[in-house]
């Protein structure tokens, strides 16, 4: 469809299905017995129409109603991604409350803190897991109502009152329709575009999460502009498997769905996705950088298992499509040979889109996909601006980028240096209208009507967008060398041995490292090499790992300016967890809790010890503890002795954009 035609028929959803409710029920007359959407459950793929959709919808909806839920009310949402949350979500936009997602890994206090700043009144959990959480808070949300679970599993032994079988809702809603037959219309044809329907946690970087308000009307005008720029077409495929909570999936599994009428699938469990979106073969597929990650991650670690001539096939071929990419065109041998077998073992095949967004994605792997033919696109964007609202066109791919505006998008870069290097600001059409119960913090964040990032960024000559950092994260030696860290722990996480980075240097005479190996791929190596080790911690601080480490470091020394280049580093003795406050729940660093809680490992580092000494406790998700006592080496990569000045102003000189 031409972008002409387009505009035409979006102005259909801007101006009479303007909130999610009427879109469904618009949907549900017309195309009744099309799929909307799938769940794989033990095994079997089960499909839901879009009657199917509209009628779970309707019945929570008034089910609810019944209960005494009125409009203004919050219903929080609670769990992994399943039909049932989605249903959930478009059944209190139809009612007139705000819906809010809530991480399915959320602690208790993060729980307590969400349901207590929306006021929530009821929440819809996923099963045992969940509710297990809401029945210890206790009167910690004195807002509470009800809890309605979706998995009856286990649920037998509870008698708290608040609890209700979602199947009992749906009776409850039946009831309440053969009584009522025009009300749940009525109170759709009553659904205003304009008013507050949306609740977006924030990802928290620095603080805890703040709630975003977003209006449906903006959010689907938003959504008709993404679709012109990455159309979709109706029956077209696509795996939700990111957190339904994040600004992305909403826009995907809800907005976007609903307008272009794509299948949502629902994989079965995290663990099985890439066997589910196998199945599929999808025609989208959205994932995080560090999934992408993983995924070049896994198919290194079974080259690795491979023969020789399988080895030398896969460093051939790729060799070959990379070279056909620069200069815009495909490798006929490579597909043959890897790409086409590669795709089809990965469920890329059908892939007509693909992209990644939430944090950046280091160029290495970025271009590693798109030499194996996967169409792989930059998004970015902000919660607050209703998700992503720039994009590579499909023609147009920069590795450096994170492409162009949509057509509702306005951007610019102010207080930008000599090199155009300043602070993005932005404009949307789907842009928020506040946090709750923070006006301040609105304040600070939008200006005249342009809603200040806080990223650091530059447009290149052909009009995309580079985003270096966050302006907060850019930091300086004690030297005066600016750098981002972003770039070069990027740069690290190509090596399928590095599962996290952090870079050290804010105010230090040079740039070191934190380290996590990738389990994963390290012990299937070190188990290959003959390396005997019982754990995590174990592995890390194995003098072979830290030998193989030391390559994977100068490997990416050899990419960065001489200023810019690692000098030391340490193997953290376990992974960086969101649990542990050290990463959002989007993954991305929490920089200020790892200066804190790891500072002693800092201080070692600069100060030229050969080891650090460590004796912590860390707590499982399952509130068992355990005692670290372990000795971390200090990895000498590069002297630091002859680090001279002279050399540090010659690299801020040459260097001026970050090395982008």
């Amino acid at each position: 469809m031409k972008h002409k035609d387009m505009l035409k028929e979006h102005k259909r959803y801007i101006t009479s299905l303007n909130t999610f409710p009427k879109i469904l029920r618009y949907n549900a007359a017309h195309w009744p017995n099309d799929v909307a959407m799938r769940e794989k459950e033990f095994g079997i793929w089960n499909e839901f129409t879009w009657k199917d959709y509209h009628h779970r919808v309707e019945w929570m909806a008034l089910g609810l109603t019944h209960l005494g839920i009125q409009k203004g009310e919050t219903i929080a949402l609670l769990g992994d991604n399943r039909p049932e949350w989605v249903w959930g979500e478009i059944a209190a936009h139809a009612m007139g409350c705000y819906s809010l997602g809530v991480y399915q890994d959320s602690m208790h206090e993060e729980v307590a803190f969400l349901l207590n700043h929306s006021k929530a009144s009821v929440v819809i959990a996923e099963d045992e897991e969940q509710c297990d959480k809401l029945l210890e808070l206790g009167d910690d949300v004195p807002t509470l109502k009800y809890i309605v679970y979706c998995d009856p599993k286990g649920m037998r032994k509870y008698d708290d009152e608040r609890l209700i079988d979602i199947e009992d809702l749906y009776r409850m809603g039946r009831d309440y329709e053969s009584m009522h037959h025009d009300h749940y219309d009525q109170m759709v044809d009553a659904t205003d575009p304009e008013e507050i329907s949306i609740y977006c946690t924030t990802s928290g970087t620095t603080s805890r999460p703040k709630i975003v308000l977003l209006n449906s009307g903006n959010f689907i005008e938003h959504c008709c502009s993404y679709l012109r720029a990455d159309p979709r077409q109706a029956g077209d495929n696509y795996v939700s498997v990111l957190p339904l909570p994040w600004i992305m999936e909403q826009v995907y599994v809800v907005g976007q769905s609903l307008i272009s009428r794509q299948i949502v699938n629902f994989v079965e469990e995290q663990e099985t996705m890439m066997a589910d979106l196998r199945e599929i073969g999808p025609n989208f597929v959205l994932l995080a950088p560090r999934v992408w990650e993983g995924i070049l991650a896994d198919v290194q670690a079974r080259m690795m298992d491979s023969t020789r001539l399988k080895r030398w096939i896969f460093e051939f071929s790729l060799n070959r499509a990379a070279k056909a990419l620069d200069k815009g065109k495909k490798s006929f041998l490579a597909e043959v040979l890897l790409n086409k077998a590669l795709k089809d073992r990965l469920g890329f095949s059908f892939l007509t889109s693909a992209a990644t967004g939430g944090a950046a994605m280091g160029p290495d792997t970025f271009r590693f996909f798109q030499s194996i033919g996967v169409p792989l696109r930059q998004l970015y964007g902000q919660t607050e601006m209703a998700g992503a609202y720039t994009i590579h066109e499909e023609t147009d791919v920069d590795y450096d980028s994170v492409g162009v505006a949509f057509d509702t998008a306005n951007l610019k870069v102010i207080n930008a240096d000599d090199q155009g290097l300043g602070e993005v600001v932005s404009k949307t059409v789907g842009m928020f209208k506040g946090y709750l119960n923070d006006q301040d913090s609105y304040d600070e964040d939008v200006k005249d009507g342009w809603m200040h990032t806080g990223d650091a960024g530059y447009f290149k000559d052909n009009g995309h967008l580079v985003v270096i950092d966050r302006i907060k994260d850019l930091a300086k030696t004690s030297n005066g060398l600016q750098f981002s860290p972003q770039y070069i722990e990027n740069k690290l996480k190509f090596s399928s041995f590095i599962g996290e980075a952090v870079i050290l240097g804010k105010a230090r005479p040079y740039l070191s490292a934190i380290l996590c190996i990738r389990y994963s791929i390290v012990s299937k190596w070190a188990e290959q090499a003959g390396y005997a080790f019982t754990n995590y911690t174990n592995l890390s601080t194995l003098p072979e790992v830290y030998e193989k480490l030391m390559s994977e470091v100068e490997k990416v020394n050899e990419t960065l300016p001489e200023a810019q280049k690692i000098r030391k580093f340490v193997l953290l003795y376990k992974e960086l967890d969101a649990d542990d406050g050290e990463l959002t729940r989007t993954r991305k660093v929490r920089r200020g809790v790892i200066a804190d809680k790891y500072g002693d490992i800092i201080d070692s580092i600069y100060q030229g010890d050969e080891h650090v000494d460590v004796d912590t406790m860390i707590t499982f998700q399952d509130g068992s503890k355990t005692r670290i006592h372990t000795q971390l080496k200090v990895a000498n990569v590069l002297p630091v002795d002859d680090f001279e000045h002279s050399e540090i102003d010659n690299a801020v000189t040459s260097d001026t954009r970050i090395a982008s």
